[in-house]
């Protein structure tokens, strides 16, 4: 655990007691603070009892007494749609707003590190899709370059659970628009920018404010390099705000589709061959094609983040192409379970936006899709263009009927759960197509999260697999 700095002796609020609420609440003690925490959730409330943490409630003004800082929970708004009204309670205390991002930046680098031979490093990655591959991917080369890699943040454990920093260590953390939006510290090393699409618009009032949300890491945080992709205007934006000159320090640019040219550095994917360019002269280039745990063009994308990731902390090439042909993939993104009679199943449980299953789709040909859920607005109309590649369409959850009307002649089965349509998808499927999970909703119609749903794909489709 990283003992929070700064707060010896105060009373410091948290607001949330779930994974990270609670962690926040006993590196605040571990650091000599004094907590004082609410959750509207009882069990939560008891759980932060059993670790011996002062639980007020803090709707009452009187247990804003001596806080100092307010500490908040990433899935409680602190602005838009409306401000939770504890968070407001803070404003008219004056006490100021922040959540464990924000502490981790001011507590992990200590005065021990002027020892170490090799100064500990935080790489960040954000954007709308791909930042789970991307940190894990990154993690996963540097751990195979010899380097003590962890990841935290939106994916695995909380920030502040993490050990104290060993000499040499890195830290990858993927960073939700929540996270940056809210944290007063942010200082990453290296800070990767993936992608934008829209998503959590509530939570920002518009497309706007979510870039500006993901803009702080880069503009606020100065990192020593800046990866960003730049097939979005938001990206090629950013990158020409942060580029010092012609060369494009800080900058690496990265693309899906693109060549890239220019004096500066970057890294690019096309026709499934990933490209690294300086000064205009290619440096380096690796075959994508073959990598099972990074199918189509949006992991192409993933691959060039995390090579300009780990080449920005001086990883040579040929050591980051043995690792990509070792990485597994994490599960419910992209992730081929096998094939069974020919047939390949595909677990893309992570899909929850149009964008996201926009690029299953360009992945895969002779598609049987499992599609459906809880829909988001507009449903799938935009995927029309894809609709070619799909032989058939297998629908489930609330948002049936919406899209058994948008696919139109496109040949369906309304088969309500996972079971029925894997079941099925199998009894249709033929040597050479692949059956995939690509919900393009939520998943709470059916499931508390993604990877429920993800594990009922896995599980109905384990009996069918070879071997």
């Amino acid at each position: 655990m990283i003992p929070v700095r700064g707060y010896r002796g105060a009373r410091v609020a948290v607001l949330g007691l779930g994974r990270s609420g609670l962690t926040a609440a006993l590196a605040l003690r571990a650091g000599g603070a004094i907590p004082v925490v609410w959750d509207d959730n009882e069990a939560a409330r008891q759980k932060a009892m059993d670790e011996g943490i002062e639980v007020a409630d803090l709707t009452k003004d009187k247990s804003w007494e001596e806080v100092v800082s307010l500490i908040v929970s990433p899935g409680i708004p602190h602005l838009y749609p409306t401000p939770h009204p504890i968070v407001q309670k803070a404003w008219s205390h004056g006490v100021v707003v922040d959540n464990d991002i924000g502490l981790f930046f001011r507590s992990y680098a200590t005065e021990d590190w002027e020892q170490f031979d090799t100064i500990p490093k935080v790489i960040c990655v954000t954007g709308s899709n791909g930042k789970s591959t991307t940190t894990a991917l990154i993690q996963h080369i540097l751990n195979a370059a010899g380097r003590n890699a962890t990841m935290a943040g939106n994916i695995g454990r909380g920030v502040l659970d993490l050990p104290p920093a060993q000499d040499g260590d890195v830290v990858v953390l993927e960073l939700s628009s929540y996270q940056t939006d809210l944290a007063r510290a942010l200082a990453p090393d290296v800070a990767v920018f993936m992608n934008l699409s829209p998503d959590h618009l509530d939570r920002h009032n518009g497309m706007g404010g979510y870039f500006a949300a993901k803009r702080r890491l880069f503009v606020e945080g100065g990192p020593d390099k800046a990866i960003i992709g730049v097939d979005e205007p938001e990206g090629r934006f950013l990158a020409n705000q942060i580029r010092q000159d012609k060369t494009g320090d800080p900058v690496i640019a990265i693309s899906s589709g693109q060549k890239l040219q220019g004096q500066g550095w970057s890294v690019f994917a096309r026709k499934g061959f990933l490209a690294e360019w300086r000064k205009n002269r290619q440096v380096a280039s690796i075959d994508l094609r073959d990598i099972i745990g990074l199918p189509g063009a949006h992991n192409h994308q993933n691959a060039c983040a995390a090579y300009a990731a780990c080449r920005s902390l001086n990883i040579p090439p040929k050591v980051i192409e043995a690792a990509l042909k070792t990485y597994p993939g994490l599960p419910h993104r992209c992730q081929v379970l096998g094939t069974g009679n020919g047939v390949t199943f595909v677990n893309d449980s992570k899909a929850t936006n149009i964008d996201a299953a926009e690029q299953a789709l360009k992945a895969f040909k002779n598609i049987r899709w499992i599609v459906g859920g809880q829909a988001k607005e507009g449903g799938i109309t935009a995927l029309a263009p894809l609709f070619d590649r799909v032989k058939k369409a297998y629908l489930i959850g609330e948002a049936t009927t919406e899209f058994a009307s948008q696919l139109g002649t496109t040949p369906q089965a309304q088969c309500e759960t996972i079971e029925r349509a894997v079941a099925a998808a199998v009894a249709d499927g033929d040597a050479g197509d692949v059956i995939l999970l690509a919900p393009a909703c939520a998943s709470f119609d059916q499931y508390p999260n993604f990877e429920k749903r993800g594990d009922a794909f896995i599980a109905a489709v384990t009996p069918h697999l070879d071997g």
